[in-house]
């Protein structure tokens, strides 16, 4: 029985990191839910940037799809000078601690925006801040997503990774560094409202191998749970890699396509491949 129960696990399609209008995808909470569910997915998360307004709608969204449902969210720090993300999932998004870290994370975000506006006005392209603003549903939230649809809309490129390659990344005319939380206090607002912490998609990061053995042993130390192991930031070659990983540094695995939008994910929900067979996933127990 107990290895039939670890199949239907496995079995189950799980995504546990997808962003709504709330941050910086483009569709409300309730829709991105029901593409969520013509996918194929039996259970999801709703992780949006920094900010967890949009759960309520998404639990009753889930709910009236079908399919099981975990608050999560996404919370950017700052790490031996790179951004890294780490998600929380089954959090109780009331949770006072993890409000009071959010916002003190979402503030800055908006004088960053007019910073990477004036950048790129001096590269020949103007009024960007508000052209990026046509894109944000929360003021709190403008990021570097929101610029690049705004570039891709003036024809300059012909996709938001595209922007980000010649405009916003790291090292290039618009991209303006910006001080976020310390993994310290990710992982502890997580804990505190009751959360698993997740590294997201850490095969992203421009870390060496020797940096991001670091990164993994200092988020154990914390109290870190699980890292992404199949995620749409990840190429399939990363899949097993990651799987190796995890279970390398006593990781659970985690799953999700990272979806901001129709036709911007590298996989959609329906072609993102399960977790390797040789790996926990982080939902083992919660189903």
């Amino acid at each position: 029985m107990e290895a039939f129960l670890v199949r239907c696990r496995y079995m189950l399609k799980v995504d546990l990191h997808c962003h709504s209008s709330v941050s910086d995808g483009v569709l409300p909470p309730a829709k991105v839910a029901a593409v969520a569910r013509q996918g194929g997915v039996d259970a999801w998360a709703l992780t949006d940037h920094d900010e967890v307004a949009g759960i309520p709608a998404a639990r009753q969204a889930a709910r009236e799809q079908g399919m099981h449902f975990v608050p999560g969210v996404e919370i950017s720090i700052t790490w031996a000078g790179e951004t890294v993300h780490i998600v929380g999932l089954q959090i109780d998004e009331n949770n006072a601690d993890l409000l009071q870290g959010l916002q003190q994370t979402r503030s800055g975000r908006d004088q960053r925006g007019h910073e990477i506006a004036r950048q790129l006005a001096l590269h020949g392209i103007p009024d960007a801040y508000q052209g990026a603003l046509k894109y944000v549903s929360n003021p709190d939230l403008m990021s570097r997503t929101h610029f690049a649809r705004y570039i891709v809309e003036l024809g300059i490129c012909r996709s938001p990774s595209e922007v980000f390659k010649r405009f916003l990344a790291e090292g290039k005319p618009g991209y303006v560094e910006h001080r976020w939380a310390s993994l310290e206090q990710s992982v502890q607002w997580i804990k505190s409202a009751g959360g698993v912490p997740v590294i997201a998609h850490p095969g992203r990061y421009k870390l060496s191998s020797m940096a991001q053995g670091v990164l993994f042993d200092e988020f154990k130390q914390m109290g870190g749970i699980a890292i992404e192991v199949v995620t749409g930031s990840h190429t399939p070659d990363q899949y097993p890699e990651y799987a190796e990983l995890a279970n390398r540094y006593g990781f659970l695995a985690s799953r999700g396509t990272d979806f901001h939008a129709p036709g911007e994910a590298r996989v959609s929900f329906g072609e993102l491949p399960p977790l390797p067979s040789n790996v926990t996933p982080v939902w083992h127990d919660w189903f």
